[in-house]
């Protein structure tokens, strides 16, 4: 069965943006990714799902690295840039530098970071896992800041803010549910 981009189930889930950059026969380039995960935290590892036929997913094959940039709040139109044109056809880090966005070259890697991201990290990449319509790049982090600004979620094919927090169930709640557990341990 298949989980077409775009579907109504398929925009249920709720993710960051992420904006892979990279450099490489494309040349620097940043597109927007829905499956941007942080997998592992000794060492800290990142798996970016691409597209088989991107221009990242060859930038990155090229040169063994990417950058991740979790887009803040204020990075919705270069979320938009990075995400609507292939990097073989339009040069997005000019159009995103014409519309004010920034980039700073990585301390570790070649590409360059997106600057004011909520989070930057420049990633090695340590194994490929090749799906049928995408790569899965996992990448070790080399370098890591962020800016203290609120991320960016995704859901629905719409942008949100994550402002509201909701809070964790009550000491009532765990006791309920921990007698519960301890019934039910195998």
């Amino acid at each position: 069965m298949d989980l077409p981009w775009g579907s109504d189930l398929a925009t249920l889930f709720i993710t960051n943006v992420g904006l892979i950059t990279s450099t490489g026969p494309n040349g620097n380039n940043i597109m927007a990714a829905e499956w941007t995960h942080h997998v592992s935290y000794s060492p800290g590892i990142i798996a970016v799902s691409i597209g088989k036929n991107k221009a990242t997913n060859e930038n990155i094959r090229e040169t063994k690295e990417f950058g991740v940039s979790i887009a803040s709040t204020g990075q919705k139109v270069l979320s938009s840039i990075s995400g609507n044109s292939s990097g073989r056809d339009v040069d997005k880090i000019k159009v995103a530098e014409s519309l004010g966005f920034e980039f700073y070259k990585g301390k570790k890697i070649k590409a360059l970071m997106v600057k004011d991201a909520s989070l930057n990290a420049e990633c090695k990449v340590i194994k490929v896992v090749d799906l049928p319509s995408h790569t899965v790049f996992f990448g070790e982090v080399l370098e890591v800041s962020a800016s203290g600004s609120e991320p960016l979620a995704y859901h629905k094919g719409k942008y949100w803010r994550m402002s509201e927090t909701l809070p964790k169930p009550t000491d009532e709640e765990r006791e309920k549910f921990k007698g519960i557990i301890e019934k039910y341990k195998r």
